[in-house]
């Protein structure tokens, strides 16, 4: 049953990237401020354009993050190695056509013997001369030139489907490193965004020093005129201690982050040119996920997996023609004397020879049924993992989609919290000073002004990352 499943997910229009046999629905998302759920009906989807075939540099227009991109496309050391990865499957290629070949070679040989004379062969030679009263000479030297050639008949198309099956896993690592780009392009966009969010996070962090070294001072002018006590005071200038203390965890994090991307981008440390001013007027860019053979034909990951599939299909071939008779040819032409000055004499030295071998698996049978049982064994895997490649794909957009809406409703909500809690600071000052309000308010209302502000940056930050994401997910960057 398990096979049978396997073989028919094999031979079903998902394979050839139809969209009927999929059966996945489209998922779309308009905008940030109005979000369209996802439809989870059978009404046919229509063929709108996939943001995933938009190139990086005009999905991302930040000068400064496609400046970064630019330089990892050339340096980076992963992609680097996909591309020797790539030359070592197209050399993979040409070592399986050569196969596929006829080979031929040139030889020379010489060579000096003295057999026994109790031997078939030097009986021979103390009997026979080469002319008459001219005795063989001892020891008897021999010299060769020829051309050597051998050819396996391809009766089966083994030597053919190994050139094939060599050819796809070529196209396989070519998505590979496509995929690698995708990767590289997102985590490189998400590691900047992050950045943003941090200096902004630091910005705010000071602004809130300040304002709390502002209170502390009018702390301590009121308990100089027995308004408050020192309890009051320590409370106050603990606070500014744990906002500066934020301050340099902060700063750690940024500089990691910019390690981070310079790591990326294969350069050593350095500083992260960028505007973290327009962090806040940053709006996630409308995404269309087009119809699910969009996203199977533009995922490389997708791609990679049907051509190692594909592949896994000709190995099988290849191991069951293990079971038939191989055909190989082989042949000779050239010289052969012993004397050099006797090389070339025709006919006299000519030598030529041809021969044909057909030779059939009798006794390690068991052997080649057990490759044979590893093929088929890979074909079952490499039918599984394009499944779970298909569904991992859809699944990502379909999270990542849900993730956009659910973050624009977060983001409205937060920003009402900030808002609220800045008119909270302003009245909680206001009422301390005219001594309606104990100075704890004052300290718990800061403190969750500071947190919603973070909150706020966050959620942003979460946006932007998850407008990459289904980038990602949909398979774009590559191009």
């Amino acid at each position: 049953m398990l096979k049978r499943r396997i073989y028919q997910y094999l031979g079903a229009a998902c394979l050839s990237l139809s969209v009927g046999a999929c059966k996945m629905p489209e998922l779309v998302v308009k905008n940030e401020n109005r979000t369209v759920p996802a439809s989870y009906n059978n009404a046919p989807a229509q063929d709108t354009a996939s943001t995933g075939r938009v190139q990086w540099k005009q999905f991302f227009t930040d000068p400064n993050l496609a400046a970064l991109i630019d330089t990892a496309l050339r340096n980076n050391q992963e992609l680097n190695i996909a591309q020797q990865e790539i030359q070592i499957a197209r050399n993979e290629v040409q070592i399986r056509k050569g196969e596929y070949l006829p080979f031929v070679g040139l030889g020379a040989k010489a060579d000096a013997a003295r057999p026994g004379r109790y031997t078939l062969q030097g009986a021979t030679e103390e009997e026979i001369n080469i002319k008459p009263e001219h005795r063989n000479p001892e020891p008897l030297q021999n010299y060769q030139i020829g051309a050597f050639a051998s050819w396996e008949v391809d009766i089966w198309h083994k030597l053919r489907n190994a050139r094939k099956s060599a050819a796809l896993r070529y196209l396989a690592t070519v998505e590979g490193r496509n995929f690698t780009v995708t990767n590289l392009i997102a985590e490189i966009a998400n590691s900047y965004y992050e950045l943003l969010a941090l200096d902004n996070q630091l910005a705010i962090v000071r602004q809130n020093i300040e304002i709390q070294s502002n209170a502390l001072q009018l702390v301590r002018l009121q308990k100089e005129s027995a308004r408050v006590t020192e309890l009051a005071v320590q409370r106050f200038e603990a606070q500014v201690h744990n906002t500066r203390s934020l301050q340099y965890n902060i700063q750690q994090r940024i500089t990691e982050t910019e390690n981070r991307i310079n790591f990326l981008t294969g350069r050593y440390p350095r500083p992260i040119v960028r505007n973290d001013a327009s962090f806040n007027d940053l709006v996630p860019s409308t995404i269309q996920s087009g119809v699910p053979s969009q996203l199977m034909l533009n995922r490389p990951d997708i791609r990679q997996a049907e051509q190692n599939l594909a592949a896994a299909k000709l190995d099988v071939q290849i191991a069951r023609a293990n079971f038939y008779p191989a055909l190989r040819i082989t042949g000779s032409a050239g010289f052969e004397a012993f004397k050099p000055g006797l090389l070339f004499t025709t006919p006299e030295s000519m030598l030529y020879s041809l021969a044909g071998d057909l030779v059939a698996p009798l006794v390690n049978r068991n052997g080649i049924k057990a490759v044979y049982g590893n093929a088929n064994a890979l074909q079952t895997q490499a039918a599984y993992n394009y499944e779970r490649t298909v569904l991992n794909a859809y699944v990502e957009v379909s999270n990542q989609v849900a993730n956009i809406n659910n973050l624009a409703n977060s983001y409205n909500e937060k920003a009402q919290e900030v808002q609220n809690l800045n008119q909270s600071v302003a009245i909680s000052n206001n009422l301390f000073r005219s001594a309606r309000a104990d100075y704890t308010e004052v300290l718990f209302t800061q403190r969750d002004a500071l947190e919603s502000k973070f909150d706020l940056i966050e959620t942003k930050m979460q946006q932007l990352n998850a407008m990459v994401n289904v980038y990602r997910a949909l398979g774009g960057g590559w191009q």
